[in-house]
């Protein structure tokens, strides 16, 4: 039907068509202009000056028509009406014999020729089922909707519609809970064509265009009043069924974009917690104050295995799945087509990987640390217990000996008795000359105190000062006396041979067996079988020793026989008392037989420790044999699991199970590390600082164990994206094995990534044709590598093979559902929202759109223009609805002010 047919029929209009007309047109053109707060009473009077006219087409079109004049002369009347015939004109409509002027005049027939003319334009035109158009279409429409209704067959626009039938099976079609259309009957049309009058009006908003006596009782109602007020419930309903389309696709969207969030709300979550765990601990792992005593420093050791054991573990884990989850949070938004998940600054996953290396560093030194301190203590226990021991014998010895020099016994003694003092002061002076080693002994024991920081150092310095010092008094006085028995000397000349003999040989003899006994009581610490064997063929020599010392004991011992032998021949009376030493043979003896006691004593002190470090030999052989079982143990199935990540020989689920039964079989060993950690504790506990017997410490198997449990993990996770997007992207499994034995080929180095040359050569072997094309293989390497880290993995080579088919909801499909949903309006109502979403999808939007910004809108105007496609400053992470298209993959940047297309 043309626009020019239409206008020839308005020229011969029936009188009953021009009232069926005038009643429709109004209803409808009042239907539109209520929505600007507006109305007529009189078709071809209201639109004489132009004004309501020119509103009409606004309303109906969303569009600004030019200012009208506002003068009441008749030539701005004309201008105003002019307007909207232009208006008309300029939507490819025809107009014909309509001008200005008989509008302005008010004729009625050429008033209502322009308003069929809008309404075929605005309400029927683009009415197409089945690549039909206008009445055609809308015919169609209508015979499909209205097909299963008894006594309904809708052929035409005008006597099919009499009965009232036809409309109430349209209304009964989409809203059976309107019309109990059972009820009615064919034989009441006026009954029939009210109710659907009176329900279109009070449920649909379609107003009463039409009198049913008027249709009745005309034998061909007016075609085009029927056809506009139908096309009024095409688009009711049409309208009704685009909105639960759109509704649908904007949940789906909305359901994505709500998981997203959760993810990402959920990683920082836990990132935030593992670094704030790391920033705490590294605080007291760098914290490296010695404590004084060697049971402090145990507990320190003891604090930091239990960190090991209890604290570090969970942690462990922790960092596993939250890149675990990173990865199949920026798979989900691949296969969404919406840009990569940006964590907050300073939470990237490089972020906590740096931190966690920072962490496991000052891990190392502060065990290294405490070993060495705990070393340093037990060396200062040492030191410090064999310094008293030879303050106790160098104190012992030099009790009374200033009193003994100070004395001035020879002045009244014989001549005798003053050879005697002389030669007793000799011995003294040979005795104070033997002792000199002890004394410095002490102080090179006092100043390495002193170097290595012993807590307890005054005291020592105290004691050492005080030997000094005394030790410089004894050596003044033993000048001083020595001067006086020479000025005595000369006076006599009588010495008892045999005394002084004894004497002489009494005194070093003694001073061996002191030595030998200070030797035998020595304190000693080794760490290996070797020092001590060294301490135990030391000792042999020592015994070795022993019959020679025996000889000069009773060398000496026969000095003092033979002097009692003389006096007994000659009658000499003994006082019973040498002269020259205060040594008697009875303490010669009793020295001896110390020695001979201390002799099997230090042969069990050597056997224990010899036993000890047999111990320590097994613990250390025990723990190695473990270690050299488990450290290759580690690494083969390390590599097994790479070998297993590649192999195309079964489906990604059978690759998963392996992984899965793989991952088994690693949680079951856990154990032999439990074990070995215990072996480990026992080497600490027994101060075992190496380990000849194998390469591996526990350090090295800790860091292996946990690279193996977060490999098998991120293994099994990128198996499982495969498959995400696998599905996602409907890859059958031929296809992906395809793929994955293509990559395989050109994975030069089975390390499970290619580096551009052989990505190219990848490329041209499926068919790209990349000889040339330096530019598309640059677009394509942005692609698959957006870091630029020189590298392309099986991962991102996936994602480029089926990248371009993926099908994507994208930001105009999204606007152009929430368009439907707000009826062509460039705004929606948080009403409209709640009516057409369910209530999770509706209060989320309602929650993040915007205020609309215009003029002349309702109270709530929410602006999904800007929601769909938000202005660039309003993304924090990504926006919600933002997808993004295969040729930008990278993140939003806001300074390259890159709008998705």
């Amino acid at each position: 039907m043309t626009q020019e047919d239409d206008w020839d029929r308005d020229l011969l209009l029936d009188p009953a068509w021009e009232k069926q007309q005038r009643k429709t047109f109004t209803a409808w053109c009042n239907s539109h202009l209520r929505k600007a707060g507006t109305q007529i009473e009189n078709i071809e009077e209201d639109f004489r000056n132009g004004l309501k006219l020119m509103l009409l087409l606004e309303v109906i079109s969303g569009e600004r028509l030019p200012k009208p004049d506002k003068g009441k002369m008749r030539f701005h009347k004309i201008a105003n009406v002019n307007k909207a015939l232009d208006f008309i004109a300029s939507k490819g409509v025809k107009l014909v014999s309509i001008g200005a002027e008989e509008i302005v005049d008010g004729n009625v027939k050429m008033t209502l020729g322009m308003i069929w003319t809008i309404i075929l334009r605005f309400a029927i035109q683009d009415i197409s089922v089945e690549e039909t158009s206008a009445k055609e279409g809308l015919l169609l429409w209508c015979q499909r909707k209205t097909a299963p209704y008894r006594n309904v067959n809708v052929q035409n626009f005008h006597i099919s519609w009499k009965d009232g039938l036809a409309l109430c099976a349209l209304i009964h079609r989409h809203r059976p809970d309107l019309i109990d259309y059972s009820k009615l009957r064919k034989d009441d049309p006026i009954g029939n064509l009210n109710t659907a009058f009176e329900v279109a009006e009070k449920f649909l908003d379609i107003p009463k265009m039409l009198d049913a006596e008027d249709i009745v009782n005309t034998p061909k109602p007016d075609e085009k009043a029927i056809m506009t007020y139908v096309s009024c419930f095409y688009h009711a309903f049409a309208g009704a069924e685009q909105a639960e389309t759109a509704a649908n696709r904007i949940c789906k969207v909305l359901a994505v974009n709500q998981e997203n969030e959760r993810l990402m709300e959920e990683y920082e979550k836990l990132a935030s917690e593992l670094l704030e765990w790391i920033r705490r601990t590294i605080p007291w792992l760098e914290n490296r104050v010695a404590e004084q005593t060697m049971r402090a420093m145990q507990q320190k050791l003891e604090d930091f295995r239990d960190y090991r054991r209890v604290h570090k573990p969970p942690r462990v884990q922790e960092k596993c799945q939250l890149e675990i989850n990173f990865n199949t949070l920026q798979t989900k938004l691949r296969l969404s087509n919406r840009p990569a998940f940006m964590p907050s600054e300073g939470k990237m996953v490089s972020d906590i990987a740096n931190a966690w290396k920072g962490l496991e560093q000052v891990e190392k030194g502060y065990e290294e640390w405490l070993l060495t301190e705990i070393r340093r203590l037990e060396r200062l226990d040492h030191l410090a217990e064999k310094f008293k021991q030879k303050c106790n014998l160098h104190e012992a010895w030099t009790a009374g000996k200033e009193d003994l020099l100070t004395q001035k016994d020879y002045e009244s003694a014989s001549l005798m008795e003053i050879r005697a003092l002389m030669r007793k002061h000799e011995a003294f002076e040979s005795d104070l000359a033997a002792h000199q080693d002890r004394v410095e002994q002490i102080a090179a024991i006092a100043q390495e105190l002193n170097e290595l920081d012993y807590h307890d150092a005054a005291t020592i310095n105290a004691r050492c000062q005080g030997i000094c010092d005394q030790w410089d008094n004894l050596g003044t006085l033993t000048q001083k006396r020595r001067d006086a028995l020479e000025r005595v000397e000369k006076l006599w000349e009588t010495i008892d041979q045999l005394y002084l003999e004894f004497a002489k040989r009494a005194a070093p003899f003694n001073n061996w067996m002191d030595g030998a006994t200070e030797d035998l009581q020595d304190m000693f610490i080794v760490h290996s079988i070797e020092e001590i064997q060294s301490l135990i063929t030391a000792h042999d020599q020592f015994k070795a020793t022993l019959p020679e010392a025996d000889k000069e004991r009773m060398a000496t011992m026969g000095i003092q026989n033979e002097i009692l032998k003389i006096a007994q021949t000659y009658g000499i009376k003994l006082s019973g008392i040498n002269p020259y030493t205060n040594l008697s043979p009875q303490d010669i003896t009793n020295k001896w037989e110390t020695v001979k006691h201390l002799v099997p004593l230090r042969d069990q002190m050597l056997q224990e420790e010899l036993a000890r470090q047999q111990a320590n030999e097994r613990l250390r052989r025990q723990f190695a044999a473990q270690a050299n079982i488990i450290g290759p143990w580690i690494q083969t199935k390390m590599e097994e699991i790479g070998h297993v990540s590649v192999d195309i020989s079964g489906s990604l689920e059978e690759q998963m199970n392996n992984l899965k039964q793989y991952e088994q079989n690693i949680i079951n060993y856990k154990s032999n590390i439990d074990k070995l950690e215990g072996d480990h504790q026992l080497i600490q506990e027994a101060l075992i600082f190496d380990n000849k017997h194998t390469n591996y410490t526990m350090e090295h198997i800790r860091v292996g164990w946990e690279q193996l449990l977060t490999t098998i993990a991120r293994t099994i996770n990128e198996v499982e994206n495969q498959i995400l997007t696998r599905d996602a992207k409907g890859i059958s499994q031929e296809q992906l094995n395809e793929f994955r034995a293509s990559f395989n080929h050109f994975d030069r180095k089975r390390n499970g990534m290619m580096d551009p040359d052989d990505f190219r050569a990848c490329l041209i072997s499926m068919g790209y044709d990349l000889v040339s094309g330096e530019v598309e293989f640059a677009r394509i390497m942005t692609l698959v590598d957006p870091n630029n880290t020189g590298v392309v993995t099986f991962q991102a080579f996936i994602d480029f093979m089926t990248r371009e088919t993926a099908e994507t909801d994208t930001a105009e499909q999204v606007m152009a559902s929430f368009k439907i949903l707000a009826s062509d309006k460039p705004y929606i109502t948080v009403d409209e929202l709640r009516r057409e979403l369910p209530p999770e999808q509706a209060e989320y939007c309602i929650t993040r759109m915007t205020k609309y910004i215009g003029t002349d809108i309702p109270p709530g105007a929410l602006d999904y223009i800007s929601f769909s496609i938000p202005a660039l400053h309003k993304l924090p992470y990504l926006h919600p609805l933002l997808p993004t298209t295969p040729c930008s993959p990278e993140p939003w940047n806001p300074k390259k002010k890159n709008l998705p297309v």
